[in-house]
């Protein structure tokens, strides 16, 4: 029998395997194939549910994941895994160091070591290319492994590095949210929210992925209303629409006169239907 596996790994990388005649669970530690090698990770998910998240990811092989879960990981050697995490930190420290030595514009973000310390990933941010070619050099006799040199934007720093949003909780990007998506300025437009950037952005700098999570309530619940600059023949005559408030369903409108009202989407609704009809026949 064989089964999808989803395993995670430090921060919130993680990657799809195969489980073939294993016995496992949710939160168990594993052995996989790796690049060249053998990682430790977490399990996930298993079966259904991590099939489906590798068909929605794109981390499928081909039917399915090319790679292995090898056996369920030993004590001690999940006891070596937390050493090599204490380690990384002197890893980000000598490599800083060695950057700055190099005089190269690039931020180290996070080091990671394979399990079987066969390769060793250096995650950083740069505002543009960087040829790095001598540095790996330096850092392969130094390290004495393989160096892969990865370079990720401002938010895949954030999702690395953790930290507390501005709502007091931990950042989505490093705790649940699967993917980053991108987010656009419209996405406050549609919402009517201050387009002030310190309101509407994150500890990365750029514009908070939360502001995806109600935009298609809106967009949604923005159908059922005439648009801003629409004009209207009601039974007042001919007004434009000023403003409209999703959440109390009312809309403030504005005659030729410059008389402004405010009232309910229905009874709106119902006043242009009126009109609509013209003056009823006399009799």
């Amino acid at each position: 029998m064989s089964a999808f596996a989803e395993v995670g790994f430090k921060g919130n990388r993680k990657d799809y395997f195969m489980v073939r005649d294993l016995d496992l669970a949710p939160g168990q530690h594993v052995i996989v194939e790796a690049d060249r090698g053998r990682d430790l990770g977490e399990v996930l998910a298993l079966g259904a549910i991590a099939e489906r998240k590798c068909s929605a990811s794109g981390g499928c092989g081909t039917p399915e994941p090319d790679r292995d879960v090898l056996r369920a990981a030993r004590d001690e050697e999940v006891q070596v895994l937390s050493q090599l995490r204490d380690d990384e930190e002197r890893v980000r420290i000598e490599t800083r160091n060695k950057v700055e030595a190099h005089d190269l514009r690039m931020k180290v973000t996070e080091a990671e070591w394979q399990f079987d310390r066969k390769k060793l990933t250096i995650y950083f941010t740069a505002d543009r290319r960087v040829d790095f070619r001598e540095l790996v050099r330096d850092l392969a006799r130094t390290f004495r492994t393989r160096i892969e040199l990865r370079q990720i934007g401002v938010r895949d720093e954030s999702a690395l590095l953790g930290g507390v949003g501005r709502c007091g909780r931990e950042l989505c990007c490093s705790t649940w949210l699967p993917e980053l998506k991108p987010v656009s300025l419209q996405l406050a437009k549609d919402q009517n929210l201050s387009l002030n950037p310190a309101q509407i952005s994150g500890c990365c700098g750029r514009l908070m992925c939360c502001l995806q999570y109600e935009h298609d309530t809106y967009v949604q619940a923005r159908r059922r209303f005439p648009r801003e600059g629409r004009k209207l023949r009601t039974q007042r005559g001919e007004e434009v629409v000023l403003k409209v408030d999703i959440w109390a369903e009312r809309v403030t409108l504005k005659d030729d006169q410059g008389d402004r009202r405010t009232l309910p989407l229905e009874e709106l609704k119902e006043e242009v239907r009126l009109s609509a009809r013209g003056p009823s026949p006399k009799g």
